[in-house]
């Protein structure tokens, strides 16, 4: 039974806690959509797009105003473009077509992003794979709300180190090509290990093909409402007091998600999938996991004990999360971009945190490096060993990792760089000068761990 007292705390979550469903993301099944016709594919597409996702941010709308809770984004995610094309792409240029139909749907149907123009590539890339990786800066800089992703590895499958190459390639490419944006398109690029196939969050979000027709993802996100909890009761406490207060706040944070979700795919008339629990910060102040990372007892993020204290907090998060839905999915953890987080950032510009240890703090949380700026002159083998790095600790782990890093062109450690919006501002890091040039060089793929024959 819910209580005055319970209502009245949630009440407080959503008003002073920066408490929010960050995304309602509609995935959506383009696979009837593939033809022989470039032009055909295309108006396929975006017919579907507009008949299923019509009412989506409508909808978003209402339920927010209704239920008090913002919902802060409204999202597709799509089945991977490069299947999607397949049948009618024949070179990166068609591709792109691709790319600006789902973009002109996107603005149409008014969803801040779509993201699926994606490739996965886990042990090896198809023609059409490869063309559409080639496509992506000229997709990127040529579309506003169009996201891709690319997956490279997987645990069972081991790295191909061949798109590992080319993603460092790419992301210098796409880095150029929006330069004049401080190099956006980057921001919207992501390279993954074992990319989950219903992650409702941008950019590494795509439909994947073992779902069904459509479906319903809910991302919320509560590091404002966890640091106020732990501020106000757990200063000095013991661990097991910590662990229990984040577990209950992580639980009520999902309820509210489960509930949105569930209202979202009933007046939209399709399944509900899954709610994804990850705590994801924005650059508002007091909605920071930096900041909760401090509450535990860290001077700035980066200091001796934040690996530790990370996963704690992120394995508390999924505790508390699975008993209030049963249908957690996603990423669901802890993320930790740097130009999203403003405590991120102060720790950055304090010195406490580099990319290497940011590196070895994604071996406990649920993403990887995330929205980094590194100086534009980085080598994109420098680019690629990183992808590399974190593609490794996905592998081994059998865990989701991902790198979301931006050389701005023209920059150098030290300057900063302004994306706006959800995507916030960014000191720019560096990267170790020392070469892995050799190694990115050689083809073919990194095996899978032993325990990938666990079956």
């Amino acid at each position: 039974m819910i209580t005055v007292s319970e209502v009245s705390e949630t009440n407080k979550m959503i008003l002073e806690e920066n408490l929010d469903v960050r995304t309602i993301t509609m995935g959506v099944s383009l696979l009837d959509c593939a033809d022989s016709s470039v032009k055909k594919t295309c108006d396929s597409v975006y017919a579907k797009l507009l008949r299923l996702a019509g009412k989506l941010v409508k909808t978003g709308d209402e339920i927010g105003r209704e239920f008090g809770v913002p919902v802060v984004n409204k999202r597709i995610s799509i089945t991977p473009m490069a299947v999607v094309g397949a049948s009618c792409c024949r070179k990166p240029a068609d591709f792109v077509r691709l790319a600006k139909t789902l973009d002109r749907a996107a603005k149409r149907l008014g969803v801040n992003f779509i993201g699926g123009y994606s490739a996965v590539v886990s042990k090896g890339m198809t023609p059409a794979d490869e063309m559409l990786i080639r496509s992506i800066p000229e997709a990127m800089a040529t579309t506003e709300r169009v996201c891709s992703s690319v997956n490279v590895g997987s645990t069972k499958t081991g790295i191909d180190m061949d798109a590992v190459r080319l993603m460092g390639e790419i992301v210098k490419e796409t880095a150029a090509k929006t330069a004049k944006r401080d190099s956006i398109g980057c921001a919207k690029l992501v390279v993954l290990c074992n990319a989950p196939d219903d992650n409702p969050f941008m950019a590494g979000a795509f439909h994947g093909v073992t779902e069904g027709d459509a479906v319903i993802n809910v991302g919320v996100s509560g590091p404002g409402v966890v640091n106020r909890v732990l501020a106000n009761s757990c200063r000095g406490v013991p661990f097991e007091d910590l662990c229990e207060t984040i577990k209950r706040t992580a639980f009520k944070i999902t309820r509210v998600g489960q509930l949105v979700a569930q209202e979202a795919a009933k007046r939209l008339g399709l399944p509900f999938g899954i709610v994804d629990l990850s705590l994801a910060p924005t650059p508002a102040v007091g909605d920071s996991v930096a900041d909760i990372l401090k509450e535990i007892g860290l001077e700035h993020p980066g200091a001796p004990g934040t690996t530790a204290a990370l996963a704690l907090l992120n394995d508390q998060v999924k505790k508390g999360g699975v008993m209030a839905s049963s249908y957690v999915g996603g990423l669901s953890g802890a993320f930790i971009p740097v130009s999203e987080d403003q405590g991120m950032i102060d720790a950055v510009d304090a010195g406490a945190l580099t990319i290497e240890k940011l590196e070895a703090m994604t071996c406990v949380c649920s993403v990887g490096l995330d929205m980094i700026a590194v100086p534009g002159d980085t080598p994109a083998s420098s680019i690629a060993g990183i992808i590399a790095d974190e593609a490794a600790i996905g592998m081994v782990n059998q865990k989701t990792t991902a790198v979301r890093i931006i050389p701005v062109a023209g920059k150098k450690v030290g300057d900063r760089v302004e994306f706006g919006g959800l995507l916030g501002h960014a000191p720019v890091m560096g990267v170790s000068k020392f070469s892995c040039a050799d190694m990115i060089a050689r083809a073919g793929r990194i095996p899978a761990p032993i325990h990938s024959f666990r079956n």
